[in-house]
């Protein structure tokens, strides 16, 4: 799957719920394909908004290697206490910054079979992707939650990334016509 990057519309959106019969086993292949991105990504964790989908609905494997999913996830309880700890998302590659999140967090969710369960005072790395993840549903990305110049000029940055990038698909595009032209001035000169 494609991960989308700093700057697509979609990462910035609130996203929908999901319906309790879109959970089925079209829906279950869609999770068993975001785990096999986010692990050959080397990510702990991976939002639908960070795969084109605007749903609320996110996969987990932190430092415990257990496979969750949190389909209409609900934060119900954070900790007072705040621990820093360097971030970095799948959808901004190659940064990284130390952001401050609750210690613990309780948690309610469906899983992939659509049951409800509740992860009671999640700590540690689980409790930091959980979080996290759950920020993507609502638009928001970890830079937003640290420092406001550092969010500023990484996002200024992945904008000029997807500027070059552009640029460059322009270029072999009309490069391609191009060549496809000639071609064809050739087969017609030749009367093919």
């Amino acid at each position: 799957m494609k991960i989308c990057k700093l700057g697509e519309e979609v990462l910035r959106q609130q996203c929908e719920p999901v319906k309790e019969e879109e959970i089925n086993d079209e829906f279950r292949a869609l999770l068993d394909e975001m785990f096999e991105t986010m692990v050959s990504a080397n990510g702990v964790g991976l939002a639908a908004p960070q795969v084109g989908i605007a749903k609320r609905f996110f996969v987990v494997m932190a430092d415990d290697n257990v496979r969750r999913v949190f389909i209409n996830p609900e934060i119900i309880k954070t900790s007072s206490d705040l621990v820093d700890y360097e971030e970095g998302c799948l959808s901004i590659p190659g940064v990284y910054e130390n952001i401050q999140r609750p210690s613990q967090v309780t948690i309610s969710a469906l899983n992939e079979k659509g049951k409800r369960f509740i992860i009671e005072d999640a700590t540690d790395l689980l409790a930091r992707v959980i979080q996290h993840e759950n920020d993507h549903l609502n638009g928001i990305l970890y830079i937003d939650r640290g420092d406001k110049e550092f969010a500023e000029k990484t996002t200024e940055q992945f904008k000029r990334r997807a500027e070059r990038a552009a640029k460059k698909e322009a270029a072999k595009a009309a490069k391609k016509r191009s060549i496809e032209a000639k071609i064809a001035a050739k087969a017609e000169k030749k009367g093919i």
